[in-house]
């Protein structure tokens, strides 16, 4: 099939849908997903125009929700011009300051699957990537695109949180961040968004992907707290401030 853009069409874009399966966010509810052709390689390009169509790169896939009788995943993403920090996201910026920052084309540390395992297995124990497992950790987190970057943040020598971030044309993707669970006076989930949005702003890109937001979903409650907000509805992005 043929996916249009605001640009041009991407042509012969192959998407599967999966089984209706358990919703990893509504109990008692059904979820399936739409996906792009596993044997593209996912280039800048791709990645970028789907990403403004509301898509997400999980792995070595690009997806996005596709429930008959549900859409409560909306894409959103910050426009970085028009950001402002909150009194609280100050306060976690400046917190985190003592924290020394490495950007990595490849994460290949030892100790980043430790601290993956212990996140996954404290902060998503009722989830479906419960347990962590190496092969798990190998496809969801080091499986990049060639515009893949990871921020490995160090309290001195330890390592205590890893953001996965794509460049794409017009912004950069929030794809997965994991840290330690008992740094919670950090807030390091948080920290990493903010340094994201500083990674956009170096690189003079308008704006960052957070993926999908969920009207009283706890899990995901984080991500209105930055704003102004775009959403995707409709196919149009909306501005919410």
């Amino acid at each position: 099939m043929t996916i249009n853009t605001n640009s041009k069409p991407i042509n012969s874009v192959r998407l599967f849908q999966t089984s209706p399966h358990p919703c990893s966010y509504k109990e008692n509810k059904r979820a399936s997903t739409v996906f792009v052709d596993p044997d593209l390689v996912i280039d800048k390009s791709l990645n970028s125009k789907l990403s403004d169509l509301g898509y997400r790169r999980s792995g070595a896939h690009l997806y996005r929700p596709d429930c008959e009788f549900c859409n409560a995943c909306i894409s959103c993403r910050i426009p970085i011009d028009q950001f402002a920090f909150s009194q609280a996201q100050r306060k976690i910026w400046r917190k985190n300051q003592d924290l020394k920052v490495i950007e990595r084309n490849d994460l290949i540390c030892e100790e980043s699957f430790a601290l993956y395992e212990s996140y996954i297995n404290t902060r998503h124990a009722d989830g479906d990537m419960y347990p962590a497992t190496p092969e798990q950790f190998e496809a969801f987190i080091k499986t990049k695109t060639v515009d893949t970057r990871f921020f490995l943040f160090y309290q001195e020598d330890r390592l205590v949180s890893v953001s996965v971030t794509d460049i794409l044309e017009r912004g950069v993707s929030a794809v997965y961040t994991f840290f330690d669970p008992t740094e919670s006076k950090r807030s390091l989930g948080i920290h990493s968004i903010l340094h994201q949005i500083y990674f956009a702003n170096v690189l003079r890109l308008p704006y960052v992907f957070l993926g999908y937001w969920i009207k009283n979903c706890k899990k995901m409650e984080y991500k209105s707290k930055f704003r102004p907000l775009e959403m995707l509805i409709d196919g149009n992005w909306i501005l919410v401030k």
